[in-house]
């Protein structure tokens, strides 16, 4: 009788589970057919891995249930740490993680270095993250890099962003892993826009090409519209898109309270038929003010245990009002409309390669990848075809706010549509955005960063 009941149990665990993700064309569709939009939220509490404590992510997913969260981006773990609980907890909750592979001394390209780079030992380090997370159900896709291009400048790090999915495609087929998504997080830059989106998905060759392409975009701020924000233009650049696009940040925090009216159009029919949701910028309140929750008041400048930057980091989270309501509300009412997988037929091609463009767009369009260890020499990709400027520092967060200038949410690119007045507010709000984004824990973590860079030398799924 007890073995009965045992095995009752485990078969009803077993349908419980989500069912996978996986692509399919320009969208993401789950293991039973259904087409699949995100409602997510970032969620790093501090440098460690937040998918390793237990009991907050019990306390943290219970929340994220009632707000209609079905997404968390997680931006650094520690593969060697037990996952089991948080990921069954995150699975119960109907949750799936978008998971950074990257650690804090693999970026590809970051503060100190000054040309990119993509060798074995990161490739060792990205492989580890992916053995460690392959096997749950609710890990819906990796991400090989976030804001590595942060101007036109360092354009020419974009091969070795791509090279590193191409050989993260190839990990996980080699391992036979499930076909896990695997994409890119990019910064916003009007300058960037939309040569970056279009290079990583282009060619031929589609084991070189990413999965899925993610943005890190912060242009709508208070009562705007899909045409003054400058979402008509990302329409515009992802309307013939051949793989999954959504937005891996957004959320702007300039005008208060935050009302998310920019998820009417993501998840509505401005937008729905290309994009496949949003991941909100950020859980946790801290000091760049993005935060849905808070774990209570400001902590004083003396405390140490379970406080960062004077912002405690673990316990019950409290919505923080109006923001947290106005979200949930927003989702509760947006149901996209969608296709199944067995009536979608892709009918896009790959998009076609950007050509090389001095100081713009500095990739050759027939380059080949650099392999692992090869060097940007002069710029260039050594003993390619591509050419370039050597790159800038790039990416200064590992919480996703990016720290450099340009980083995300400028939209002076989309407001060129409208009066040179607009433009010009927009470009100032935008570069607040980003200022204010990258402070607090941003800050915290490129410093640990850079210290380990010195010591390692039908249905609608909603």
């Amino acid at each position: 009788m007890l073995s009965l009941l045992a095995l009752g149990l485990l078969a009803g665990q077993a349908v419980s589970a989500l069912p996978t993700i996986s692509t399919k064309g320009s969208k993401f569709f789950t293991s039973d057919g259904n087409q699949f939009f995100l409602k997510g939220v970032a969620y790093q509490l501090t440098e460690d891995d937040p998918l390793a404590q237990p009991t907050q992510c019990a306390l943290d997913a219970a929340l994220m249930k009632e707000l209609g969260a079905n997404s968390i981006r997680v931006y650094h773990v520690d593969p060697t740490a037990s996952h089991d609980v948080c990921m069954k907890t995150f699975d119960d909750a109907g949750i799936y993680i978008w998971l950074d592979l990257d650690t804090f001394s693999t970026y590809i390209m970051g503060p100190g270095i000054a040309t990119p780079v993509w060798n074995s030992t990161m490739y060792e380090a990205y492989g580890q993250v992916m053995d460690a997370f392959h096997n749950y159900d609710n890990l819906a896709g990796f991400f090989v890099g976030n804001e590595v291009l942060t101007t036109a400048e360092n354009s020419n790090a974009a091969p070795y962003v791509k090279a590193a999915g191409r050989d993260m495609k190839s990990y996980r087929d080699s391992k036979g892993y499930r076909n896990i998504p695997i994409g890119y997080s990019a910064a916003d830059v009007p300058s960037l826009r939309p040569m970056l989106q279009n290079y990583l998905a282009c060619g031929s060759n589609q084991s070189e090409a990413l999965d899925f392409f993610g943005l890190n975009a912060y242009e709508w701020c208070g009562d705007s519209t899909f045409e003054q924000s400058g979402y008509q233009f990302l329409q515009q650049n992802a309307s013939d898109y051949n793989i999954p696009i959504f937005f891996s940040e957004t959320g702007c925090q300039t005008v208060k309270p935050r009302t998310f009216g920019d998820q009417a159009a993501i998840l509505g029919s401005d937008m729905s038929g290309t994009w496949s949701g949003a991941i909100i910028y950020e859980w946790l309140e801290e000091t760049n003010d993005y935060g849905l929750i808070s774990y209570g008041t400001p902590a004083p400048a003396t405390a140490t245990a379970g406080v960062v930057a004077g912002y405690t980091r673990s316990g019950t989270p409290i919505p923080i009002s109006p923001d947290f309501s106005n979200l949930k509300a927003q989702w509760a009412t947006l149901s996209p409309a969608s296709v199944s997988q067995a009536a979608y037929t892709q009918t896009m091609s790959p998009v076609a390669c950007p050509d090389y463009t001095a100081g713009a767009w500095e990739v050759s369009s027939g380059a080949s990848l650099p392999t692992q260890g090869q060097a940007a020499q002069n710029g260039r990709v050594s003993g390619s075809a591509s050419s370039g400027s050597s790159a800038a520092n790039g990416q200064a967060s590992s919480t996703g706010g990016s720290a450099s200038s340009g980083g995300s949410g400028t939209s002076a690119g989309g407001a060129s549509a409208t009066s040179a007045a607009a433009a010009a507010s927009s470009s100032a709000s935008s570069a607040s955005t980003t200022a204010g984004r990258g402070s607090g824990m941003a800050g915290t973590m490129v410093a640990l960063w850079a210290l380990a860079m010195g010591i390692a030398g039908v249905a609608v799924v909603l």
